[in-house]
């Protein structure tokens, strides 16, 4: 493929482009189906300029080059690399299929989350990963940038679903590299989910002790301040989850799980709790039915 750069065009990433004479480039799901425009697939290559296959390999060969689905007669290789179509008709790089990880259930593409960090204008570098922490696995970004982590994590809530956002973004002056000059992963530092970084402020009311008490048992912490937030501490949608039931059977507090992630401060969750009385009514929740759905998503 083939993409002409100038200086005056002020991109974060170069796309792959377009494909040269000769040659076919399909971005396609795991049915071989083209995906929409703006969507992650695996990138295949056919045409004229196709290898035979791997020399003396023939599993290999079986594996990464399948027929082509569009009644050619010919041949695709599977090229293991994520791409997407872009509105002007060039093809962006993503990542490649094998930095896949499943969390919660949830199949995750670490280049999809990269990509959409590279195009945050204060973001120059970008790395996400899987990490074991004591709230499970959680994904985190590493940035080479001018903001705050965490602004850059309400940034990227307007562009991906909440599980694909990273539970922390870090800050780093340069990207940890290896003798060779590629990106070593394993320098990278890990986060401290276990310490806000606003500083401890206790909790003032007994409202706001009953709360952190929840929040501490949910995130597996010692302490928790009515200003640290819920997400900073490593929390994610499943363990929101965990404290909007542990609410009703400890408070008989009903709360949505929506308003849960707005108010996602012990202090703003007192808040509105106490301006919004009708919010501590008893909605005659089935309890032992949501103990099941809990174990269900635990499970899960």
């Amino acid at each position: 493929s083939y993409w002409a750069c100038d200086e005056e065009n002020e991109r974060h990433q170069v796309p792959i482009g377009r494909p040269i004479d000769n040659l076919r480039l399909y971005i396609l799901d795991g049915f071989l189906e083209p995906v929409p425009q703006g969507v992650a697939g695996e990138l295949y290559i056919g045409g004229v300029g196709l290898a035979r296959g791997y020399h003396l390999r023939p599993g290999l060969t079986a594996e990464r080059f399948v027929a082509d689905p569009f009644g050619t007669g010919e041949r695709l290789y599977r090229t293991g690399d994520l791409a997407r179509w872009r509105v002007d008709g060039a093809i962006e790089y993503v990542g490649r299929i094998d930095h896949q990880v499943k969390i919660r259930g949830l199949r995750i593409e670490l280049g999809e989350i990269e990509a959409r960090l590279q195009g945050l204008a204060s973001v120059e570098e970008a790395v996400v990963i899987a990490r074991d922490t004591a709230q499970g696995k959680q994904l985190v970004g590493y940035v080479v940038a001018h903001s705050e982590g965490e602004s850059l994590r309400r940034e990227l809530l307007e562009h991906l679903p909440e599980y694909m956002v990273p539970a922390q973004i870090l800050v780093l002056p340069a990207m940890p590299l290896s003798p060779n000059g590629k990106l070593d992963r394993k320098a990278l530092p890990a986060p401290e989910f276990a310490s806000s970084p606003r500083g401890y402020v206790a909790p003032s009311n007994d409202l706001e002790q009953q709360l952190a008490d929840i929040w501490q048992s949910v995130l597996g912490v010692e302490q928790v301040g009515i200003t640290d937030d819920f997400f900073e501490l490593g929390g994610h949608s499943l363990l929101l989850t965990q404290v909007g039931m542990t609410l009703r059977k400890r408070l008989n507090l009903d709360l949505p799980l929506h308003r849960l992630f707005e108010l996602s401060s012990i202090q703003a969750l007192a808040a509105y709790l106490q301006a919004q009385p009708d919010a501590a009514q008893d909605k005659q929740v089935d309890l032992d039915l949501m103990d099941e759905l809990l174990g269900e998503l635990e499970n899960f």
